[in-house]
């Protein structure tokens, strides 16, 4: 270190790479021969990098063939701001003695939700007033760490903008906070405690004052610290003055020229117009470190540069490229002339793929072929959390555990989802989706054999399939009888009934217990065994413990969405036993962290660097008046964060052209490095191949495209029982009458499906079929059968009205018919044709005046039109008048002169609105239509035309032979349908 008086303030280049560095440094300055350097007190500034530093107390001992080492201690300084752990400060100087404890951070975020729902007449509710209330309190931090005092609000600048240039707003936003912000005060002040950034920066203070007036016997070095907190600069200004004290910093440019670092702006600089200009260049990598220096009252050239390297370090030139990429606008005219040898940024790759799939790939080959080199170590750093998932996931193929240190919000791990889908159970009264997830959810039985129970809950499934039942248990436990799963149900009913049926708000903790034992009932303890049920625990504990002193009221509505916002703020990581030479970092983590090689993947603009978001409560204007750094103040922080990594001995920097909403604009930071490297240059740095066998490896040889299908079953498979609706089927769409009849493969409806014509149709025959046998009125009947289906009072109210509309139509028009008598109705007929049996259902058969018959068959949907009918796509009619000519329906036989489709389709010349009658028959001033005559022999003919077809003969189940059959969608994916369409005459 040097003996020049004044502040010892350094830098490690980027390419030096900082843990190793600075070890390298410390250890023949402060070690001891008998304590090693546990006399030194090393200033961090987040348990990640103290975790950082020993992986590099360890590689310098083993490098340097030291038998063992004892370190220093470390104290975790870090950022509220930037969401750090801060640890014990200072403990033995005894700062925090004086000092008011803090206040709870989970107490206070339910407390400024009370106190806005008590202050603000248009105060939001449940989920939205927390999240409102989480808001204000990050507001409150930003503040307090920058030293701002409530009273600040009310200064003559913020009041000038306050009434000259705010919208209304903005206004009532300020309005609301500084009032908020006085109610919260005075609670604290009876508490007698402090806001956590508050008695953060007290302790600073004070520590800062101990360490002036007697300096510590020991050594004091900060390390790694970049925040620009004033309270936290000042106590650096502090350690980089004691006598054995020393402030490192991370890659600060030394080499940029004075200009450059002029046009960076002011910079916090007080002896400015404004500490904050418009004109500032705050998205520079530098920017941050200015504003550090300017707090400390240390000017950049009383900063020397750090005299070692460490083991990772990257070729020097690498940090003059770096200078050269972030230039500010206009020093970055200078890129015209820069000569080639600036330009150059040897060992750094460019990928640039199609998709986050794709990149996934390519970043897990390149961890896989590093690893090939012993002791060879990589670091993968993206901010993008989904895109480091597929990255661990792709690198399990080869048996490599690497797991990500950022962690997992609590709300995606096993143990976080159980309780979010038993809050949604509550919510939605046991939907079945939600159920169903919950109760196939891996820990849901545990305990229970894990086969029978999966086998239970799919049966309840089965059964669950179609349109939503009514709320509430009753319902699902019928559901389970049939399904013949009634006493496993039983228990689960148990488990959750507690959570179902409260129409009134409930406390938070109230919810929690609720929630806590249903999660045990069906769990166990499997539910807090894992490092994510921990988490899980120690969340419930902490918020349910708050919210019994601070109560919170919530809707069943709002607590899945209230519960989902707190666990995404809490980060479970995982445990030990990752791949020791792999580590997967965001960008917080990868801090003062060094590689062999280092791969920054996600380098998308809002991804990195994220898209700044606007202060939701106070304009950017009064921000900027109270001299906070505005939202574009992040955006240096990444760019910082990746200059620091592209100072390692290999860096790979990649991004995805597409993500999972379209295409994707490349990061600035990206765009930046190929407009230094010029075309030549970056062609040559792009790494096609890598893209290539990233996009290969898990494609299989080229398909030929399927050809349309046409299986043929043999001639014992064929003869089947044909019904009169499956016979439309074969002649339209062979392919789907073989799927369904011979393969068995009926179509399964959805869980909480939308009610189609089948639902519909099934329900409309059964109250019409107890009407004409006289068991009640259309509206008794239609009441009836809605409740035995437990259908869903949204369900009814949306759809009884139309359907009572419909029935009423059809009662008035049997009315207005003189002389026409329904005889059978849902009666069942067949008749035997070559052996074959046909049969089938009639809505209705009726007697007509003249004493002939008439086959109705009700639609709710559109009936088939005439030329349907025509082709023999629509023979149901036709068919049931050749079984009641040829044989009987109900006991009824004879030849119908009448077919018709008694619609429930809108009709406006109808008196209810609703129902309408066609015939597919040419008679009266119809001019299309099959001839009455002709209606039945042509039925018959194409009854055995398919009959000797498909049934008796050899024909090919072909798939879609006739394009304009009305068909369905149900087996397009098992016919491959997309593959083969419209290449038929192609082929031929």
């Amino acid at each position: 270190m040097s003996d020049r008086p004044g502040p010892e303030v350094y830098s490690i280049a980027a390419h030096r790479g900082f843990a190793d560095a600075l070890v390298a440094g410390l250890v023949p300055r402060y070690s001891d021969e008998n304590f090693g350097l546990a006399k030194l007190t090393l200033l961090l500034p987040s348990a990640r990098a103290a975790r950082t530093m020993q992986e590099a107390f360890v590689r310098h001992s083993g490098e340097t063939g030291q038998a063992g080492l004892l370190m220093p201690r470390m104290v975790m300084i870090g950022d509220l701001d930037l969401d750090e752990t801060l640890g014990p400060l200072f403990d033995s100087l005894g700062a925090g003695a004086a000092i008011p404890p803090a206040a709870d951070p989970t107490r206070r975020w339910l407390r400024l939700a009370q106190l806005i729902s008590e202050t603000q007449e248009d105060a939001p509710k449940g989920a939205a007033l927390l999240r409102l209330a989480f808001e204000t309190g990050q507001v409150m931090d930003r503040l307090l760490v920058e030293e701002i005092a409530p009273e600040a609000l009310r200064q003559d600048e913020v009041l000038s903008i306050f009434e000259e240039k705010l919208s209304k707003h903005w206004q009532d936003n300020l309005r609301d906070f500084a009032k908020l912000q006085q109610y919260w005060l005075g609670d604290l002040s009876a508490r007698g405690e402090l806001d956590a950034a508050a008695r953060r920066n007290a302790l600073f203070r004070e520590a800062a004052k101990r360490m002036r007036d007697d300096p510590p016997e020991t050594p004091f070095v900060a390390a790694g610290v970049t925040s620009a907190a004033p309270a936290l600069a000042r106590l650096l200004r502090t350690v980089s003055e004691l006598p054995q004290g020393a402030v490192i910093l991370p890659d600060l440019d030394l080499s940029m020229g004075e200009e450059v670092w002029d046009e960076l702006g002011a910079a916090g600089d007080t002896g400015a117009e404004s500490p904050f200009g418009r004109d500032d260049a705050v998205t520079h990598p530098q920017y941050h470190l200015k504003l550090l220096l300017n707090r400390m009252g240390v000017r950049r050239d009383e900063v020397q540069q750090w005299h070692r390297a460490g083991l990772g370090k990257g070729p020097p030139e690498r940090t003059h490229a770096i200078s050269s990429l972030f230039l500010p606008p206009e020093a970055s005219k200078a890129w015209v002339d820069l000569p080639a040898n600036r330009r150059r940024m040897a060992g750094v790759r460019l990928i640039e793929s199609a998709n986050p799939e794709e990149e996934a790939q390519a970043v897990a080959l390149l961890v896989r072929q590093a690893l090939e080199e012993p002791e060879k170590r990589v670091a993968v750093v993206t901010p993008d959390r989904g895109l480091a998932g597929r990255v661990a996931q792709h690198l399990r193929r080869w048996n490599i555990t690497a797991d990500d240190s950022a962690g997992r919000p609590l709300a995606q791990t096993a143990a976080g989802r159980i309780v979010l889908l038993l809050a949604e159970v509550a919510a939605e009264d046991a939907a079945p989706v939600p159920l169903l997830s919950l109760l196939q959810h891996p820990l849901a039985g545990a305990g229970e054999d894990r086969a029978d129970w999966l086998d239970s809950a799919r049966a309840l499934e089965m059964r669950l399939r179609g349109p939503r039942t009514a709320p509430g248990l009753a319902p699902l436990q019928a559901a389970a009888e049939k399904a013949g799963v009634g006493e496993w149900f039983s228990g689960i009913a148990e488990a959750i009934a507690p959570l179902l049926n409260h129409a009134e708000p409930l406390g938070l903790a109230e919810w929690l217990d609720l929630l806590a034992s249903a999660a045990e009932n069906l769990c166990g303890d499997a539910v807090w065994s894992r490092e994510d049920g921990r988490a899980l625990s120690s969340f419930i504990e902490e918020l349910r413990l708050n919210s019994r002193e601070v109560p919170v009221e919530l809707d069943a509505a709002d607590l899945p969405s209230a519960l989902r916002d707190a666990m995404d703020r809490v980060a479970v990581r995982p445990p030990y036993g990752g791949h020791p030479r792999v580590a997967i970092y965001g960008l917080l983590e990868a801090r003062m962290t060094r590689a062999d090689l280092v791969i920054c993947a996600g380098l998308n603009e809002g991804t990195w660097p994220p898209t700044p978001s606007t202060d939701p409560l106070l304009a950017p204007a009064v921000l900027r008046a109270l001299g906070v750094p505005g939202a574009d103040f992040r955006i240096g922080l990444a760019a910082h964060d990746l200059a620091g990594a592209l100072g390692a001995p290999e860096v790979v920097l990649s991004r995805a052209a597409r993500d999972t909403s379209g295409p994707a604009i490349p990061s600035r930071f990206l765009l930046r490095v190929r407009a230094l490297l010029d075309e030549d240059m970056t062609k040559a740095a792009t790494d096609d191949d890598l893209r290539a066998l990233a996009r290969a490896i898990d494609d299989p040889p080229p398909v030929p495209p399927h050809s349309q299908p046409q299986p043929r079953p043999s001639s014992a498979q064929r003869e089947q029982v044909i019904s009169v609706t499956a016979l439309d089927r074969l002649r339209s769409d062979p392919y789907e009458f073989y799927a369904k009849k011979i393969l068995a493969l009926p179509e399964l409806e959805k869980l909480d499906a939308v009610p189609g014509p089948a639902w519909q149709g099934s329900l409309a025959h059964a109250i019409l079929e107890d009407w004409h046998a006289g068991k009640g009125s259309l509206a008794e009947l239609a009441d009836r059968h809605l409740s035995e289906l437990s259908a869903h009072p949204l369900l009814r109210a949306l759809w009884q009205p139309r359907l009572m509309r419909a029935l009423e139509w059809i009662e008035a028009e049997l009315k207005g018919e003189a002389g026409r008598t329904p005889l059978k109705w849902e009666a069942k007929g067949k008749i035997s044709v070559k052996d074959i049996t046909i049969h089938g259902v009639a809505d209705r058969i009726d007697r007509m005046p003249d004493g002939s018959l008439a086959v109705v068959d009700y639609k709710t949907g559109k009936p088939p039109s005439g030329t349907q009918v025509e082709n023999g796509y629509a023979l149901q009619l036709g068919t049931l008048g050749l079984i009641l000519r040829d044989g009987d329906i109900g006991g009824v036989s004879g030849e119908a002169s009448c077919f018709e489709y008694w619609s429930f389709g809108k009709n406006a010349d109808s008196d209810t609105g609703f129902g309408y009658k066609v015939t597919p028959l040419k008679v009266g001033n119809k001019r299309s239509g099959m001839e009455p005559d002709e209606f039945l022999p042509k039925t018959q003919a194409m009854l055995n035309e398919a009959l000797d077809k498909w049934i008796l003969g050899d024909e090919p189940f072909t798939a879609r032979p006739n394009p304009d059959a009305p068909g369905y969608n149900t087996y397009d994916q098992l016919m491959r349908l997309a593959e083969w369409q419209g290449r038929e005459e192609d082929e031929g």
